[in-house]
């Protein structure tokens, strides 16, 4: 199985500005119709605060998750099964935010996650590098001023806006491009 660290080729970039939450969660309905994304491989990067989580979340209720989607930060894996057909399947959402050794992917016995079916979304993938299994689709999610964080005055006054590349790393994940 290829790892991110073998450097997946880049098939196709397109880039994506959220103004705000609303184009963010528009974008995940969109991914979210795609039949090929209930086998996906998905990578979100980028800084803390930049809407990893929030992506996600739009993007599991617009597949189907009913109630809550919290970020799996400290417990690393949160898993949701879909039981209606067309969409049935397990969604594995992973945060390696907390890891300090790429091995404790491993140690987790998350490989075999990754080898079964479903939809594998993981945040902080850079912290597994080398043993996570090439994305199909890397979304890198950064603030629309690169100066601007969380809080900053350059953030609030573009309304929050950010930056969406989405990286099709197979052709699954081109065809998965928005």
């Amino acid at each position: 199985m290829p790892s991110t660290q073998d450097h997946p080729p880049i098939l196709e970039t397109r880039h994506v500005i959220w103004a705000d939450e609303a184009a963010c969660a528009a974008t995940a309905r969109t991914l979210a119709q795609c039949a090929a994304v209930r086998e996906a491989v998905i990578e979100l990067r980028g800084p803390l605060g930049a809407g990893k989580t929030t992506f996600v979340r739009h993007l599991l209720h617009a597949l189907g998750v009913t109630g809550r989607v919290k970020s799996p930060t400290y417990a690393v894996l949160e898993a949701y099964e879909l039981s209606e057909s067309p969409r049935a399947g397990p969604i594995w959402h992973f945060d390696f935010y907390r890891f300090n050794d790429p091995q404790e992917w491993e140690d987790a016995g998350f490989r075999d996650i990754y080898a079964g079916a479903g939809l594998k979304i993981a945040e902080w993938p850079e912290k597994a590098e080398g043993l996570l299994p090439a994305p199909d689709l890397r979304i890198e999610i950064d603030f629309q001023s690169r100066d601007a964080a969380p809080g900053d005055d350059a953030d609030d006054a573009n309304g929050g806006a950010r930056v969406a590349r989405f990286t099709a790393c197979t052709a699954r994940g081109r065809g998965l491009l928005p």
